[in-house]
């Protein structure tokens, strides 16, 4: 029997030429829950995870794995596409949604 393939989705990070790749449907789960958490405003980096896991499913997160993990990986694909952006000289980090991603 052939093993399907599940479509993975290549995540960039903002200073590296590095990539990982995950799975699609993570990448898409995470990618909406930091959406609808940045849609409330700013939040601190430490924050992002916790806040995302209240965007997700019981199923969806028994699924994941790590959460932390690929919280980060989306996170950094979303700076490239520049859907979101960190405020500078913020310490500790605050990321925020882009303003060309508040416009949709």
């Amino acid at each position: 029997m052939a093993k399907l393939i599940e479509p993975k989705t290549t995540c960039r990070t903002p200073n590296k030429p590095s990539t990982t790749r995950i799975p699609t449907w993570k990448f898409d789960a995470i990618r909406g829950a930091i959406l609808k958490t940045l849609g409330d405003g700013p939040i601190l980096w430490d924050d992002l995870a916790d806040k995302t896991r209240a965007h997700l499913t019981a199923d969806q997160l028994a699924k994941m794995g790590s959460l932390g993990w690929h919280t980060v990986s989306v996170k950094l694909e979303m700076e490239v596409r520049r859907e979101i952006s960190r405020i500078p000289k913020k310490s500790p980090q605050v990321i925020e949604l882009s303003d060309q991603t508040s416009a949709q």
